[in-house]
């Protein structure tokens, strides 16, 4: 695991990094994950965007409606689930995070990871996936797999998917990426509808 016992992290909370000078200067905050620290469920995205940047929470422009609605649609709220990116600061123009920068920041990750020692960990879109698989991934064509991999010192159930905002520019997407949610929460042990355990798979 990256060290990152330089007192920049302080619990799941990244309190303070200069690690990417553009991303440093790009961002208007360091934007965390939010849920449970406990959660079952774990979704990775790649990056904040915008909206992100500013309101300081992952998944809350329109990807974040289509992912809130997929999860309310198998009996979850968002407030039931841990969301966070593999990078936490907004790259410039929105654009794709780099390869060092996605370094820089995979320490923290893998501690949050640790932390909420997730059942399933649901990656959203073709970055986090090759990110934390180290390997190409043809997302539409394996969405809906599940594979094991270690991430930092513990191995990690992930479920891949299509990024939500997928759905907003090809609607075919859209019951693949709903199939996937629904899997994720009975793989995760929610029973679909009333939230409660089902215990272990």
């Amino acid at each position: 695991m990256d060290d990152i016992d330089d007192g920049s992290m302080d619990g799941l909370t990244v309190t303070a990094c200069e690690r990417c000078p553009e991303l440093v200067d790009s961002r208007s905050r360091i934007v965390d994950g939010v849920g449970p620290d406990d959660a079952d469920l774990c979704f990775v995205g790649e990056a904040p965007g915008a909206q992100e940047d500013e309101e300081g929470e992952p998944f809350v422009g329109r990807s974040g409606g289509v992912l809130d609605e997929a999860l309310r649609d198998v009996g979850l709220a968002r407030s039931d689930v841990r969301i966070t990116n593999c990078v936490r600061c907004r790259p410039p123009d929105n654009r794709d995070p780099r390869n060092q920068e996605l370094a820089n920041c995979k320490g923290y990750l893998e501690r949050e990871l640790a932390l909420v020692d997730p059942e399933v960990l649901v990656t959203l879109g073709k970055v986090p996936a090759e990110h934390l698989l180290e390997r190409d991934v043809a997302i539409t064509a394996e969405a809906g797999d599940i594979v094991e991999a270690t991430i930092g010192d513990r191995r990690q159930r992930i479920l891949l998917s299509v990024h939500p905002a997928a759905t907003l520019y090809d609607r075919s997407q859209r019951e693949p990426f709903e199939e996937t949610i629904e899997r994720a929460a009975s793989l995760a042990g929610e029973d679909v509808g009333d939230q409660s355990r089902i215990g272990e798979f």
